[in-house]
């Protein structure tokens, strides 16, 4: 188990970046923070100590997209609709960014998660292919088709 302070560490350092990893998957406040506090839990009671810096960053990344996927799992979260679903937005989504925000929103899991590792957390291919699991070249190949559908849904404004 680790100690408060390696876990304050941890939350004032990547807190950021697992909420922003969590609302694009998940799109609604409330369970970005109930994902939040479980990702950092699990981080607490990990006992195995990580590289480096990037390999903790990675494995609390992929803690958080699992997470995630087990909250699309469950039974309540197939037969309910929250209210924030309808009209609120967090406060960290600019104006400006919100329209190609929306368009990686919508794109399929598989092209979302590469996209928004390699453009909004700044991975490379090689890395996002070890934090997903994958093959190098399957990364490639989604991030150019999710680039493709991008380009296709914003008109063709978008990322040359």
């Amino acid at each position: 188990m680790r100690s408060s302070s390696e876990a304050d560490r941890a939350v004032e350092k990547y807190a950021d970046t697992v909420r922003r990893v969590c609302f694009m998957h998940l799109k609604n406040h409330s369970d970005v923070e109930d994902v939040f506090q479980e990702v950092f839990l699990k981080y607490i009671l990990y006992d195995k100590p990580f590289e480096s810096d990037a390999h903790e960053k990675a494995w609390l990344i992929r803690v958080a997209i699992n997470a995630c996927k087990d909250i699309f799992k469950s039974f309540f979260r197939r037969k309910v609709c929250s209210f924030e679903d309808i009209d609120m937005e967090p406060f960290y989504i600019q104006e400006e960014d919100r329209p190609v925000l929306d368009a990686v929103l919508r794109l399929p899991d598989k092209y979302r998660n590469v996209i928004y590792l390699f453009y909004y957390e700044g991975y490379t291919a090689v890395e996002i292919a070890r934090i997903l699991n994958m093959r190098e070249n399957t990364v490639y190949t989604w991030l150019s088709r999710g680039r493709a559908k991008l380009k296709e849904e914003l008109g063709g404004e978008l990322l040359d």
